[in-house]
């Protein structure tokens, strides 16, 4: 488990890594808030949090099916 664990935790690495070069940027997804002030940017990934939500619930419920 610990070894799956850590694969997936490079697997994630990886992607946010270079993940400037996959077609979909991941974390400027639409949906996800951006505030650009004078001096300051807020940024809020809430459509990546949601999508990232998703895909961990589902690889964590395909592997508690065992």
């Amino acid at each position: 488990m610990l070894i799956v664990v850590g694969l997936i935790l490079v697997a994630f690495g990886l992607l946010f890594t270079y993940g400037g070069r996959l077609p979909f940027k991941i974390g400027r997804l639409p949906g996800d808030i951006v505030v650009r002030g004078r001096n300051t940017t807020f940024y809020f990934p809430l459509m990546t949090s949601i999508v990232i939500s998703l895909v961990l619930s589902l690889v964590l419920w395909l592997f508690s099916r065992r």
